[in-house]
């Protein structure tokens, strides 16, 4: 589930990953992107803050990097917002809210996962538009998610635990990107915050959650 094996050091590149790991990783999502689907949905959103929990989020730095650089076409302030209990979580949701025109981004990794209920719950209370990258966050009530399914990725490495068991060398196995990014959009959440989402963006949704 690393979000960069090659900035992470697990592999030297790609293509050969010259070393005893190789498989199947979960990829990065664009903060372009992410901060487009949010325009989309909510066309007054101005503030943005990314929440992440430092010491679990190893690819952090290059999230918070990529929606920040994006943020100036959207015409948005992009801003951190790390956690790290939830109390954290807590307070930077309702500093967030303080001000109209909020939105959220939560990076998925441990700590977001085990705190998602509670990170939703949140986003709901303060009425707060968030997206999310794992579909398990639109099953529990979250807004929108938009990242790879990773049922792919194991579907795929157990073709690759098959080709090393059968003698095959890591050291020159592709390490393979995903290919397909899924959006799923929960429409009861979105009435919920009074929100009407796009016919074009229900269109291409994977799925709707009603």
């Amino acid at each position: 589930m690393a979000g960069d094996p090659v900035d992470l050091g697990i592999v030297d590149g790609l293509a050969r990953p010259g070393g005893n790991a190789s498989g199947f990783f979960s990829g990065n999502v664009a903060g372009g992107k992410l901060l487009e689907l949010l325009k989309q949905i909510v066309p007054g959103v101005r503030r943005v803050a990314v929440i992440f929990n430092p010491e679990t989020a190893a690819a952090w730095t290059f999230h918070l990097h990529s929606v920040k650089a994006a943020a100036a076409l959207f015409s948005i302030e992009a801003t951190g917002a790390p956690v790290h209990s939830a109390g954290d979580i807590e307070l930077a949701i309702s500093s967030l809210a303080r001000e109209p025109g909020g939105g959220l981004i939560a990076l998925s990794h441990a700590f977001t996962g085990s705190h998602r209920k509670q990170i939703i719950g949140l986003a709901a209370q303060y009425r707060l538009p968030a997206i999310y990258s794992l579909r398990d966050f639109a099953d529990d009530g979250g807004l929108l998610t938009y990242g790879v399914n990773p049922l792919e990725l194991y579907r795929g490495a157990a073709s690759y635990v098959d080709q090393i068991l059968k003698g095959a060398n890591p050291a020159v196995l592709p390490v393979q990107a995903p290919t397909k990014f899924a959006l799923v959009i929960n429409l009861k959440t979105a009435k919920a915050l009074g929100l009407t989402i796009p016919l074009d963006l229900l269109s291409v949704a994977d799925e709707v959650i009603e």
